[in-house]
């Protein structure tokens, strides 16, 4: 079973329809006895660092996720779910996050449009994740901040805003993307089809 995390994220019924397309053997839960116990657990997100830390750490999915990513349980985030894990965050002044991949959560600089919503190109590594899916394939972003890493191993995917910043990253059981693949259409559905497959043995991407 994949455990999908409920703290109230507003992407979570697409998050769901379009794990369910792809065949995922999904349970939306809220304990996270459920998360630890789970074969696979995905966090979606929209909205701040500053406060999905706070529902998770209100519902003790903070300790929850960790112990599993320690353990080698596959975990796919989500957008804000991304950014949670990084070691501290910006957003609304500066605040620790799960702590469990190196960089920074920042905005986007001075002059750009924020929060960037659309579609952008993102140049992959072609690891298992990115199977069957071109090299500069659209995904569909809404956010107003990104990771900033200086571990250039950790970045499967990269895409362009003004900068040049991790799209995906990807290190031992930890996957995750800044874009919405619920909203990405044709690859963003394989992307997510990819990922169940190589988390659970089960699932398919959309061809």
């Amino acid at each position: 079973m994949i455990a999908v995390i409920n703290y109230g994220a507003g992407n979570l019924p697409n998050a769901v329809r379009a794990l369910e397309y792809v065949q995922a053997p999904i349970e939306v839960v809220t304990d996270p006895a459920a998360v630890r116990a789970a074969q696979a657990v995905v966090l979606p997100g929209v909205g701040a660092t500053a406060d999905t830390m706070r529902s998770l750490r209100e519902m003790g999915m903070d300790s929850a996720i960790r112990e599993v990513i320690a353990r080698g349980t596959p975990f796919l985030g989500i957008c804000v779910g991304m950014q949670v894990l990084a070691e501290q965050s910006e957003e609304f002044g500066l605040h620790e996050c799960l702590g469990l991949v190196p960089g920074t959560i920042r905005r986007f600089e001075q002059g750009l449009k924020v929060p960037q919503i659309g579609w952008n190109g993102v140049q992959h590594d072609g690891s298992a994740l990115w199977d069957g899916i071109p090299n500069g394939a659209e995904f569909y972003f809404v956010h107003s901040y990104y990771l900033a890493t200086d571990d250039a191993a950790l970045v499967t995917g990269r895409t362009e805003y003004g900068l040049n910043f991790p799209a995906a990253i990807a290190r031992d059981n930890i996957t995750a993307v800044q874009f919405h693949p619920e909203k990405s259409g044709q690859w963003g559905l394989k992307l997510l089809g990819n990922w169940v497959k190589g988390a659970v043995g089960r699932g398919q991407g959309s061809e």
